[in-house]
């Protein structure tokens, strides 16, 4: 199985969820601390489970979230 790391700019974020609710593993959790907007972000809270799908990436419409595999 592949491993990824999942990359999330708080700048970006507004914290809409969208990332937590299309990742299929549940690797991507809405954190309790705010950024500097004020927004719960999400965090890699599960990333034994992730495949590297990249949906969080797909469907972020700020950009905010990236992901990479590590070698």
């Amino acid at each position: 199985m592949k491993r990824c790391e999942v990359f999330v700019n708080e700048e970006f974020c507004k914290g809409c969820g969208i990332c937590v609710h299309f990742c299929p593993r549940e690797a991507i959790v809405l954190s309790e601390d705010f950024n500097s907007k004020g927004v719960n972000v999400p965090v890699p809270a599960h990333m034994e489970k992730c495949t590297g799908c990249r949906l969080c990436e797909l469907y972020c419409p700020d950009f905010a979230i990236a992901v990479q595999e590590v070698t």
